[in-house]
């Protein structure tokens, strides 16, 4: 297709051809009578006379020849590293002397697959689901967080300070582990998210045994039907409270199935592993509180905006409630 500002298309420039060639009208006249140039008139005669209508269409603007291009060994010296070391264009150039410009172009030609879609593992392209609709498949998972000291921990006052907070924790029902390291203590986030809609659930619990796990999995789900969802499958890794017998009776009697990641694979529970980065990053240490329950208090905020505002790139800038037929509860 012609650009915007091109003043013919290509039925204008085959009509023009049509009367330089069959017409006989000079080209000055027609270049005239078409508001072009008379070089262009030229051109598009002469195609007309050498290719026919076909002659027509745009053609590439890329030259005929490029002798500064990078030689063909080169380039395979390129694609050999890659695809063994799986290194970036800043590394490749460095072992091989090139600029990482001259390397980024090579890979973009030939259209090698960026790193971040690679298993690292195997090299192979990662193979990305979603399932059609929601609660076909729930992700769900469990990360240790370590719990802040009263007063702020050394992301908030640095070290010196920090340490000082810290070493001033006195809690009897968490004696000292080691002589002068403070015993704070973990809170462990169980995490539920939807494979489709990305709606997320999250409890911090102060352990991950399997009543923890269960009793949580039951408010997840009490969660996920109050907004018209209806949970067909579970997808854990391999935790011994997911490999309890009370877990497994408490699917099995909902109607629900369970799988599990193949051992050492966290990549197939991926959207729960990028759903705890999320956690982290946007919340737990998005700022410098000065205590566990500040950090806490404000984790019912945050996934509100989650799961109603904040865009996620996965559903095209849209928040996951666009996808959820009930999430507010207009249709109970």
């Amino acid at each position: 297709m012609p650009h915007r500002n091109a003043p013919l298309t290509e039925l204008g420039r085959l009509r023009l051809a049509r009367c330089v060639v069959e017409d006989g009208w000079p080209l000055r006249r027609a270049a005239e009578r078409f508001q072009v140039a008379v070089t262009t008139a030229r051109r598009w005669a002469g195609r007309y006379r050498q290719c026919g209508a076909a002659g027509m269409s745009d053609r590439s603007s890329r030259p005929h020849h490029s002798p500064r291009r990078t030689p063909t060994r080169t380039e395979r010296r390129i694609i050999k590293v890659r695809l063994l070391r799986r290194w970036g264009p800043a590394r490749i150039a460095y072992l091989l002397g090139l600029h990482p410009s001259t390397v980024h172009r090579v890979l973009t030609r030939y259209r090698l697959t960026r790193l971040t879609h690679l298993d690292r593992a195997t090299g192979r392209t990662i193979r990305r689901y979603e399932h059609p609709a929601p609660g076909d498949l729930i992700h769900v998972d469990i990360k240790k967080l370590g719990n802040i000291p009263d007063g702020g921990g050394h992301k908030a006052h640095g070290r010196q300070a920090g340490g000082r907070n810290s070493s001033a924790h006195r809690d009897p029902d968490r004696p000292r582990t080691h002589h002068g390291r403070p015993n704070l203590g973990y809170g462990y986030l169980h995490n539920a998210i939807d494979d489709h809609s990305r709606l997320a659930y999250t409890e911090i619990l102060p352990d991950e045994t399997k009543q923890s796990a269960t009793a949580f999995w039951q408010r997840a789900q009490a969660f996920f039907t109050g907004h018209g969802i209806t949970v067909r499958r579970v997808l854990t890794d391999n935790g011994s409270c997911y490999r309890s017998r009370l877990w497994r009776e408490t699917l099995t009697k909902a109607g629900i199935t369970h799988k599990r990641t193949r051992p050492y694979r966290p990549q197939t529970n991926g959207k729960a592993e990028r759903y705890n980065r999320t956690l982290l990053d946007e919340w737990a240490y998005a700022q410098p509180y000065t205590s566990e329950a500040e950090r806490r208090a404000a984790l019912p905020a945050w996934l509100h905006a989650y799961n109603h505002h904040r865009g996620h790139t996965a559903l095209n800038g849209l928040p996951p409630a666009s996808r959820v037929p009930n999430l507010t509860g207009q249709n109970s």
